[in-house]
């Protein structure tokens, strides 16, 4: 061979169809497999099989699930620049052959029931008995979708989450997408209900993404919500009582009404500690159309509150989940800081 040889292709030989993998046919050509080559691979019967247009997957039984997810990414990528590319968990050596296609800024995201499997959630089917696996793609690509890829197009991509190395939407948007595509109340209800009570996300964060998709038009939808909403209170209520309890701050008086002796009712609170005039109040409002009438409303009540000497502490349920200690510390502050205020005015404390 001289120095003006070309280098031939890898031959078929160099890949290993014992392994469960997932490879483009430009990937496929580029290891020698011509297209006669690979229709007698993928013929009836046959060691390889043909997953979505241009995919591929080199064995002949089912497909796993994780395989099913490379091959709509691959599908999904398929027109875009080839980037280089980290190996498939369980994979051979650089010395083994291409890997599956898998973007480092990936222009395609993994949505609906599947990604809601990935993160971990227990109501959507699991990954092998899927129909469809849904990917969201930008509005301009030209794909369309096929076999068990269903492609929705979206004016901007959500910041993927990786799980198992593969780029997955947010549980929010993932819950989004896959309520969009069900009818059935109960399956919608145990979704968003799963979404909260596994800690995934919290009630306001689903009600905006469900807003942001216009599905809050949709009267199944609205009564799943609303049973979301009443669960994500109990369940930051319980979070409230145990940050209490573990982080031991004094015993306060529970889901109270404050009012002024025979004058108005100055709203409910669920924590008040009576010697201290310290409130605290979970914030669980919903982001829907009247937030803003809402927030106003919250607003209100602190600025009346507060100018009769009272501290009103807001806390969201996220801060609870996310950081109970910090949030202890914000309100033993408050407690301590009571002695250096002047007396609260007289209020009634009453059972809400």
């Amino acid at each position: 061979m001289t120095h003006n040889t070309p280098l031939s292709p890898r031959p078929l030989h160099h890949i290993p169809g014992g392994s469960r993998r997932v490879l483009t046919a430009a990937q496929l050509r580029a290891h020698g497999v011509a297209p006669a080559e690979l229709a007698t691979q993928c013929r009836p019967g046959g060691p390889w099989q043909q997953l979505l247009p241009g995919v591929y997957v080199l064995h002949p039984g089912p497909p796993t699930g994780e395989e099913r997810l490379h091959a709509v990414l691959a599908y999904a990528a398929r027109e875009t620049a080839t980037p280089a590319v980290p190996s498939q968990p369980g994979a051979e050596g650089t010395g083994g052959g291409p890997q599956p296609p898998r973007p480092a800024c990936p222009d395609a995201v993994i949505t609906g029931l599947a990604a809601l499997t990935l993160h971990g959630f227990t109501t959507p089917p699991p990954l092998p008995a899927l129909d469809r696996i849904d990917v969201l793609v930008p509005r301009l690509r030209r794909l369309r979708t096929t076999g068990f890829a269903r492609i929705l197009r979206t004016a901007a991509l959500p910041a993927p989450q990786q799980v198992t190395g593969l780029p997955v939407a947010p549980v929010p948007r993932a819950l989004a997408d896959a309520v969009a595509d069900l009818t059935d109340a109960g399956a919608v209800r145990r979704l968003l209900t799963e979404a909260v009570r596994g800690g995934h996300c919290d009630p306001a964060a689903v009600v905006r993404a469900l807003t942001d998709a216009k599905l809050l038009n949709r009267p199944h939808v609205v009564d799943a919500v609303d049973s979301l909403l009443a669960e994500g209170r109990a369940i930051a209520e319980q979070r409230l009582y145990r940050m209490v309890r573990e982080f031991g701050l004094p015993d306060p008086v529970w889901n109270v009404d404050l009012r002024l002796p025979g004058g108005p009712h100055l709203g409910g609170l669920d924590a008040y500690w009576p010697e201290h005039a310290v409130a605290v109040e979970l914030d669980t409002r919903a982001p829907r159309q009247d937030e803003d009438a809402m927030w106003s409303e919250y607003a209100r009540k602190r600025e009346h509150l507060e100018r009769l000497g009272i501290t009103v502490v807001h806390i969201t349920p996220r801060k609870l989940r996310e950081s109970p200690e910090q949030q202890a510390t914000v309100v033993r502050t408050a407690l301590m800081a009571s002695a250096d205020r002047d007396p609260a005015a007289y209020v009634l404390v009453l059972p809400r």
